[in-house]
């Protein structure tokens, strides 16, 4: 399958279908199922493909704990930000991976129309969007841990971009469930 992610991943999904499929596609009734299998998988790996992007960048940040821990009064000092920061990053993760998938299936008791799937794959693009925001604050927290620089006015910064990318995923959850 393809590994090309953005709103158009459902399309992606659909050009890598074998012979089989394209097949069963002409088979009154049997569209909608291939459809809609497609679009789950296509929100599937959206997602895990967001959520690994987000552990290398959690992956990354742990390196300023090293930075900081050759001095240790810096280290105690940092050591409830630093925390609180690696919480919101492994929280953050955590929702993505374990969030209901943005189309239903056949049986499943929640049905999703298109157009909201549509806006729950516009959520999803925009959190590669925090993710790449988010992967910038830590690599220039991450340089100025390395430098020696002050690092308060990075964290702040950093904070700030996972507040804000925890809000966007609130804001796809209340799509799926009828509130957005």
């Amino acid at each position: 399958m393809s590994t090309t992610f953005g709103p158009d991943a459902h399309d992606n999904i659909q050009q890598d279908l074998n012979w089989l499929e394209q097949l069963g596609r002409k088979i009154p009734g049997f569209k909608g199922y291939f459809e809609k299998r497609d679009r789950r998988e296509a929100d599937q790996l959206l997602r895990q493909t967001i959520a690994a992007r987000f552990e290398q960048v959690r992956l990354q940040f742990s390196q300023v704990h090293e930075a900081v821990s050759a001095d240790i009064i810096l280290a105690i000092d940092l050591a409830e930000p630093l925390g609180r920061i690696d919480t919101q990053m492994m929280g953050l993760i955590g929702k993505i991976k374990d969030a209901p998938q943005g189309y239903a299936g056949f049986f499943d008791p929640v049905k999703v129309d298109v157009a909201k799937l549509e806006a729950v794959y516009q959520f999803d693009y925009t959190m590669m969007t925090h993710g790449e925001e988010i992967a910038s604050a830590v690599q220039q927290l991450v340089d100025a841990a390395n430098e020696g620089a002050e690092l308060k006015p990075l964290m702040r910064t950093l904070d700030k971009e996972l507040k804000e990318a925890h809000a966007a995923f609130a804001s796809r959850q209340e799509v799926l469930t009828g509130m957005g």
